[in-house]
């Protein structure tokens, strides 16, 4: 009898227990905790409150057109009266109901195992985007921030991205060296203003930056200042060209 592979064997004992495993803690809901058919998934409810963003979009932004613009349209009105630093932007979903709860069960409820369903459905959004990319990037949290909340969300997300993607991830490609005021409640002037001089491209890294077309990742866009500060940085640091993916945006249905 011809004796079976150490990895076929070791492969069919990880099948055996997850199969096991499932008996016993069946798969539940990453938004509500229902029941579920495969895990890290949503159930129909909630999957149902997740508002995602298909075509047609504003290319550049990547948000829904509020109004029909014709067959054709490539760009909203706000693209073009005021284009953003970033060359394109996706999402997976507009910024409510499910996408809401789940950015915020992320944040701020310790619920770290959402980051690989959520960059599962990133990547899937922004594959054209991925597609182009030579480098993952997660905007930085600064240091006193970052202990504070004791992980960075958006550099979670982008290593998920990375490992699903195959596309290198750099958390050390960009730094914040600005603690900036919180920006709830900012206007999209004191946004941008707020963040100004906020992110900055190491020296150690401008070689691996050089001539890179880079993803640079977060949970939400909300006026878009954020991907702009840190997209500016890393141009200044190299990079060839920068397109922004994130979970959620805020910006979606005004375009």
């Amino acid at each position: 009898m011809t004796p079976l592979p150490i990895g076929a064997v070791s492969g069919g004992l990880r099948a055996a227990f997850g199969a096991a495993l499932g008996l016993v803690y069946p798969p539940t809901c990453i938004g509500c905790g229902g029941a579920t058919a495969q895990p890290h998934a949503l159930c129909s409810a909630c999957w149902s409150g997740l508002r995602l963003i298909e075509r047609p979009f504003c290319e550049r932004l990547g948000t829904p057109f509020a109004l029909d613009l014709g067959v054709g349209a490539l760009l909203s009105p706000r693209a073009i009266a005021d284009p953003p630093v970033y060359q394109r932007a996706r999402a997976v979903a507009l910024y409510d109901g499910t996408a809401r709860d789940l950015v915020h069960r992320l944040n701020y409820g310790d619920r770290l195992d959402l980051g690989r369903a959520m960059a599962r459905m990133m990547t899937s959004s922004g594959a054209e985007l991925i597609a182009d990319a030579d480098l993952v990037v997660p905007v930085p949290l600064h240091a006193f921030r970052l202990w504070r909340r004791r992980f960075n969300q958006a550099a979670l997300l982008a290593r998920e991205v990375a490992r699903v993607s195959g596309v290198p991830c750099d958390v050390r490609a960009l730094t914040r060296v600005k603690r900036t005021r919180p920006q709830v409640g900012l206007t999209r002037t004191q946004r941008a203003t707020n963040l100004q001089g906020a992110f900055r491209v190491p020296e150690s890294a401008r070689s691996r930056l050089a001539g890179r077309h880079v993803v640079l990742i977060d949970d939400v866009t909300t006026t878009g200042a954020t991907g702009n500060a840190a997209s500016r940085a890393l141009l200044r640091g190299g990079a060839r060209q920068v397109d922004l993916l994130t979970f959620a945006t805020v910006s979606a249905g005004t375009e």
